[in-house]
């Protein structure tokens, strides 16, 4: 029996009840606590990581851990990459604890991300998680901050069903932003616009910003993200072109009236 089956049989026995979350963010949370529940809660091999107790870790005590700001972003990411190699190995209880361990976070996007928005925040939860397994499966392990990445692919889901839907909520983004009257095409503004609509994510958009328009060295904005060079470089590239394609083709001159969260 896997995890996943052994908790769902401890939730039918222990509280049959208790009805499912209809919110997918809460169903998520109940899932991982489904994981965490005794006698055998799932958990994660201490000793794969250097500066953690080199001894099984119950997933809630990881997650405390990767939240806690005494832990090093070197640690963080370290148990990232095994997390997100174990949810690849097709046991679905490790792809439900990753997505446990980074409900704090999504947690936070989802409300920046629900900003003027009309319709059931769960739609947009969904769209959320479903870009966050999506990328789970394609995120390049060798670069840092793995968490915020997967969320923010997630956010780019989300930002695109919203633009798709254009409804009331989708206006000039000149009166969304209210940049000034000239020139309302500055670079800054630009970017912007590329970010809110999901062209380039926050690291294309600072590298990009930083290196072409206030002539920041790409080494010092690379070691600021925590990245090699040639990874900022190759970044800095894929969010060039899809930046031109986009001007090119005026996906820009219309955006949602949400933030660039």
């Amino acid at each position: 029996m896997t995890h996943l089956e052994h908790a769902l049989e401890e939730r039918d026995c222990a509280s049959p009840s208790r009805e499912w979350p209809a919110s997918p963010l809460d169903a998520a949370q109940r899932a991982f606590e489904l994981l965490t529940a005794p006698p055998k809660p799932l958990t994660f091999d201490g000793g794969r990581i250097d500066c953690l107790p080199d001894r099984p870790i119950a997933v809630d005590r990881l997650r405390r851990l990767l939240i806690d700001d005494a832990t090093p972003r070197t640690v963080r990411d370290a148990v990232w990459r095994e997390l997100v190699t174990l949810a690849r190995s097709g046991d679905p209880a490790w792809v439900l604890a990753v997505v446990g361990l980074a409900i704090p976070g999504l947690r936070r996007r989802a409300g920046r991300l629900a900003f003027g928005w009309h319709g059931e925040t769960a739609d947009l939860d969904a769209e959320l998680l479903a870009g966050f397994l999506d990328r789970l499966s394609t995120i390049d392990l060798d670069g840092a901050n793995i968490c915020s990445r997967l969320i923010d692919a997630g956010a780019r889901a989300v930002r695109r069903a919203r633009n798709s839907v254009r409804d009331n909520d989708v206006i000039r983004v000149q009166e969304a932003w209210g940049p000034p009257p000239r020139p309302w095409g500055h670079p800054d503004w630009v970017l912007t616009r590329a970010l809110t609509a999901a062209v380039i994510d926050p690291e294309e958009c600072l590298l990009i910003s930083a290196t072409r328009l206030d002539d920041v060295p790409l080494t010092v904005v690379a070691d600021r993200l925590g990245v090699t060079v040639d990874l900022a470089a190759s970044w800095r590239r894929d969010g060039e072109r899809r930046l031109v394609a986009a001007i090119r083709s005026g996906d820009l001159d219309w955006v949602a009236l949400s933030p660039a969260g």
